[in-house]
């Protein structure tokens, strides 16, 4: 059986910057929103991050990074979120995913 978080939230994380997607389930079953937006990588931005976060109510963040760019989101944002790191190998491999905010969005 697949868990299904009301509100997650999908982060693709590169050297420069994480492009965000935070999807919210709609008040019928089988819909949801999407919401996208762009956080720069430095301390500041990642503490913005997190406040955003917090204040969707994110129950979980998942993460995909190659190198170690994750890391200090996911040293800011797991004090306070559910901080779940994907695999990039696998999740590369999943077909229909042909940009940087589409991934956020799939991860979500």
């Amino acid at each position: 059986m697949d868990i299904v978080h009301e509100r997650a939230a999908g982060m693709e994380i590169s050297k420069r910057d994480a492009k965000v997607c935070i999807r919210i389930s709609g008040t019928r079953a089988g819909t949801f929103s999407k919401t996208a937006a762009t956080y720069g990588s430095t301390t500041n931005e990642i503490v913005r991050l997190r406040r955003d976060l917090e204040e969707s109510a994110a129950t979980v963040v998942v993460v995909e990074a190659t190198g170690d760019y994750w890391k200090p989101f996911n040293f800011l944002l797991a004090e306070s979120l559910n901080v779940e790191l994907a695999n990039a190998k696998t999740a590369r491999n999943i077909p229909g995913r042909q940009s940087v905010v589409s991934e956020a969005r799939w991860l979500a």
